[in-house]
């Protein structure tokens, strides 16, 4: 067998590789050749004119990165279907920011979700926090840990240099972004897309075909420990409740209290208030299509358990000795690690069982995770930067100077994860999903809880969520710094933390959530309401108020007038004085080679201005009044029914303990497995 895919490749395996770039450079120029990429609406936002599938494929590949093919993979292998809940748990949280946020959102016409804020409650402080706060945890959270996992799967397929691969992957990420804005990133989400589920729909047949179907991996993965182990110890043996996925409240992994209670309101920070998700629907033409997308991610956001978890448990099943190596020097060998190979599970499985020729297939499904991800952040936090940040620095910034810093954004950004890096090699521990889990548990729950009562109650005022996310963010960061100072003992070792950093992470978030709600209530209540006019659109009792607002004027200039007729008296003068110099000084061809590089970089005057305008206000007009078609409606609630009673019904089937009591698996398999 193969160690890596060097020494399997095939002019096949490289075809592959050069039709996947190939058509992402395809669906990069299209993106390129969009009208309105020189405005803030069509860079930032795709001109508000896409419809409910890129939208539902661009929200999915956003979502499933690299780094859940190689964490939620490794997580799998290391403790069973458990970590399925967070997967099930997005079916339904994806309508909660359908139905009730985003309506919210949508009618109060704002381009980020910390604009949202400045709306809802008056005032700079909170939308600067939560501007700033966003960017830390893209960073924590979401580029260095795509950047590592990415890089760690081409390290484990290919043997290249860590570092290496992840700067090769990021020339071709970045350029996307930074030339085509939010179209291009859709665009290229939706190619993802269809690369992804093929690509690991494939490795699940195969894997499951290796293994003998479903029912005999739920026997044989229950006996997949390395041979070389400690002696006298549990270490490397797969979990009693691997194939539970809601688990027993104190001696688990994943207690159902603490997940109910505790991590799905913090994740309702992931899915309804984070600006990587929300700038997606915002895309959308109508709230009909805005919630089209989240059913049809929803749906699609099932496979991932089917795709990803089972074929992690399926690697450590074919390969113990390397995905559930014990032994720093076996861990060494296998992978390079001397912590765990759980990590490479996925990689691992790819390696293994895929034939020469789907080898290189299987590379463009994982390039399309990682870029799909990236290329999301990337866009995502360039918006917040320039709309909720730079904008507020220079007050009166021009649109070329807008899309210019976001441009340069994102190359900053990318500098910044590209150290942070290192960090997680060190502190992830071998599970890169749970240390995702963990960092949003201790910093997003008060963000969460904050979002949901000033969409939901509208006696919160600007002082309650500000204190509330203050304290939330005191008291979150001293348990996020005491948990990763003193780190997670190896197997086998004593634990020696204090009782506070044992308690479960999901725990201390539904105490944190619960408390930032509590504090939220207190100072609200002692203190003035906000004034009424602010609550106008701004909360679901009133997002179909049409009454006037006081930043009506003020966001309307902003978004579509001065910077639209900005534009028209740009080619006026700019564009009258850049054809004097190129008449007079400069060569025809320096001149055409400016022209180039301005049209590439979506910096070119826009022709028939006013025309671009009055579109723009015509469609943001219909965007806001939340029209919607009768029979659409129908047809999205009967599907919304039906979705949530699937998230519900998936995750009863999976609770319930395949094996009955006093049953032992192991009596019942034999250890020789086909590869």
């Amino acid at each position: 067998m193969p160690s890596s895919i060097d020494e399997g490749l095939v002019v096949w395996d490289y075809l592959a590789i050069c039709i996947y770039f190939v058509l992402n450079i395809a669906v990069g120029f299209y993106a390129l050749c969009r009208p309105n990429r020189g405005t803030v609406s069509g860079y930032f936002l795709a001109g508000r004119h896409m419809w409910w599938l890129p939208v539902g494929a661009s929200l999915f590949a956003s979502n499933i990165g690299s780094e859940h093919f190689i964490g939620l993979a490794g997580s799998g292998a290391a403790g069973g279907i458990g970590v399925g809940a967070f997967n099930f748990n997005s079916i339904i949280l994806l309508q909660l920011m359908g139905w009730i946020f985003l309506p919210v959102f949508i009618a109060s016409g704002v381009c980020t979700v910390p604009e949202y804020m400045k709306k809802r409650f008056g005032g700079q402080r909170i939308r600067m926090y939560l501007a700033c706060l966003s960017l830390v945890l893209y960073i924590f959270t979401k580029i260095s840990v795509d950047l590592y996992s990415g890089a760690l799967f081409i390290n484990q397929a290919l043997k290249w240099d860590i570092y290496g691969s992840i700067m090769a992957l990021l020339a071709l990420t970045a350029l996307f972004t930074m030339t085509g804005g939010l179209a291009a990133v859709i665009y290229t989400d939706t190619l993802q897309f269809f690369i992804m589920i093929i690509g690991s729909l494939v490795v699940m047949v195969m894997g499951f075909q290796k293994v003998g179907g479903y029912e005999q991996l739920q026997y044989k993965y229950m006996q997949a420990a390395p041979k070389l182990t400690y002696e006298n110890t549990t270490c490397g043996v797969p979990r009693k409740d691997s194939w539970i996925m809601l688990r027993d409240p104190v001696n688990s992994d994943l207690p159902w209290p603490a997940f109910l209670l505790g991590q799905t309101p913090a994740s309702i920070w992931y899915w309804c208030a984070d600006q990587m998700m929300i700038q997606r629907t915002l895309a959308a033409k109508s709230l009909s299509h805005a919630q089209g997308a989240t059913i049809f991610t929803a749906y699609i956001k099932i496979l991932p358990f089917f795709v990803i978890i089972l074929p992690g448990m399926i690697s450590r099943t074919l390969f113990p000795d390397d995905v559930a190596c014990v032994l720093p020097e076996e861990c060494l060998r296998a992978c390079g690690s001397t912590s765990s190979c759980y990590n490479s599970a996925y990689p691992r499985l790819v390696v293994g069982i895929m034939p020469a020729g789907l080898k290189g297939f299987m590379m463009a499904v994982m390039l399309a995770a990682l870029m799909s991800d990236l290329t999301s952040i990337f866009n995502s936090a360039s918006t917040l930067f320039t709309l909720d940040l730079w904008s507020k620095i220079r007050p009166k910034a021009k649109t070329r100077e807008l899309l210019i810093v976001g441009k340069v954004f994102i190359v900053l950004l990318v500098a910044t994860s590209v150290a942070w890096v290192p960090i997680i090699e060190h502190l992830q521990g071998g599970q890169l999903f749970i240390y995702i889990q963990k960092i949003a548990a201790y910093l997003a729950p008060p963000i969460a809880c904050v979002y949901a009562m000033a969409v939901t109650w509208p006696r919160m005022n600007e002082k309650g969520a500000f204190w509330a996310l203050m304290a939330g963010l005191v008291i979150g960061s001293i348990r996020m710094i005491l948990d990763f100072s003193y780190g997670v003992p190896s197997c086998g070792q004593e634990d020696t933390r204090p009782s506070v950093i044992k308690i479960n992470f999901m725990y201390f978030a539904t105490l944190l959530f619960w408390l930032t709600g509590l504090i939220a209530v207190i100072v609200s209540y002692l203190t003035k309401p906000s004034e009424d006019y602010m609550l106008i659109r701004t909360t679901y009792s009133r997002r179909f108020d049409t009454g006037k607002r006081e930043d009506d004027l003020e966001q309307q200039t902003r978004h579509i007038g001065d910077i639209q007729l900005e534009v028209s008296r740009g080619r006026g003068a700019e564009g009258s004085q850049a054809t004097l110099v190129s008449e007079g000084s400069e060569n025809k061809c320096i001149t055409g080679i400016k022209k180039s590089c301005t049209w590439l970089c979506g910096l070119e005057s826009l022709p028939d201005t006013q025309e671009n305008k009055e579109d723009l206000e015509e469609q943001l007009q219909s965007l806001t009044s939340l029209e919607q078609n009768r029979f659409a409606k129908i047809v999205l609630n009967i599907n919304l029914v039906v979705v949530i009673l699937v998230g519900i019904g998936l995750f009863t089937y999976f609770t319930i303990d395949p094996f009955p009591e006093g049953y032992d698996p192991k009596a019942n398999i034999s250890l020789y497995i086909d590869i």
